[in-house]
């Protein structure tokens, strides 16, 4: 015989109350009789009764569920962010959904739009810039959404971040001082606000601090992936650098690879620096030196302001002082540079 499913019809038929009762009992709500309160929550444990999140929003406005937007999953950067993200989601009693927009434009709008659909109460977006039509879509809704370890091209978002500035001008000083050559920077796209705001911004201030002239030839775009550090390997050894600060782990291990396989010895004739000290950065040969990032904080941190700013889109007040928030970032010296 099949096993009949348990709804809200069912509790209140079972308790001998109205519907809105029930789900006053299940939404917390404290215009109900202690009495009447203990009836349906007996009832309910009694079937095993699990309310739908999103029937529960219908009705509360909340889902105690929170959105995630991951570019790529498979990359250790933001895996580690989505730990301290979670566990943190976990603490608020909020439930959470991982998506990945694949570096997307198409598929990030997509997803966010599957989220919202879903009645998240806020969403932890993780990547760089963000199309028109996404950016529409975040200021039409009144949903709070956090950038979490980037900065993006809408500066009405809060985000929680490292000082990418700051920190690429200490690895390229880093490097100025200990090779007798050009240094370039490997990041992804120039055009994207993290890269041409803060990164390229750090290198051209440590170039000019040293009395070093900025050439454009020596700022390497990549995808950020391992095979995309590996190609580019022959390229930044044949453009005279003899260092590179690269702004992703994987594409940091693929390049040190690479030269190796090119027959270039790291570090006695080419030194790398990585960025955001991921596991990818110790359990390569020779390990890398890297900015260090507290990845864990800055997901744990942005999903604790989301549930500020979800809150205070309750209370209709603002949190300006909590718009952006930088952690403090750090240096590991290692085997990659002398």
């Amino acid at each position: 015989m099949e096993k009949q499913s348990v709804t809200i019809y069912t509790v209140a038929r079972e308790a001998r109350v109205s519907m809105a009762t029930v789900s006053r009992v299940v939404n917390g709500n404290p215009n109900v009789k202690p009495e009447t309160r203990k009836k349906v929550l007996d009832v309910i444990k009694q079937l095993n009764y699990r309310p739908n999140a999103v029937a529960r929003g219908l009705a509360s406005k909340k889902t105690t569920t929170v959105g995630v937007v991951i570019p790529d999953v498979t990359n250790a950067y933001f895996a580690e962010l989505a730990l301290g993200i979670d566990d943190i989601a976990s603490m608020y009693k909020y439930n959470m959904i991982l998506t990945n927009s694949d570096a997307d434009d198409r598929k990030a709008l997509q997803v966010v739009r599957g989220l919202m659909a879903k009645q998240v109460d806020g969403i932890i977006f993780m990547g760089h810039d963000i199309p028109e039509e996404l950016r529409q879509e975040f200021s039409s809704s009144n949903v709070p959404v956090v950038v979490a370890g980037s900065v993006t091209n809408d500066d009405e978002l809060p985000t929680v971040r490292i000082d990418y500035q700051e920190a690429t001008k200490q690895a390229i000083k880093y490097l100025i001082e200990r090779v007798d050559g050009p240094v370039a920077l490997v990041v992804g796209s120039k055009d994207s606000t993290i890269n041409k705001r803060y990164r390229i911004e750090g290198y051209k201030q440590a170039l000019q601090e040293a009395g070093k002239d900025f050439d454009e030839k020596l700022i390497f775009e990549t995808h950020d992936s391992y095979a995309e550090g590996y190609k580019q390997s022959q390229a930044i050894a044949d453009s005279g650098a003899k260092a590179a600060f690269v702004s992703d782990d994987g594409v940091a291990a693929g390049l040190l690879n690479g030269l190796t396989d090119h027959g270039v010895k790291v570090p006695d004739e080419f030194q790398i620096v990585a960025s955001n000290n991921t596991k990818t950065t110790e359990i390569t040969r020779p390990k890398l030196t890297t900015i260090t990032q507290p990845l864990y904080d800055l997901g744990a941190v942005s999903m604790r302001l989301l549930t500020k700013l979800m809150n205070s889109k309750d209370e209709d007040k603002e949190d300006d002082e909590s718009k952006d928030v930088i952690l403090e970032h750090g240096f590991e010296k290692r085997q990659s540079t002398r």
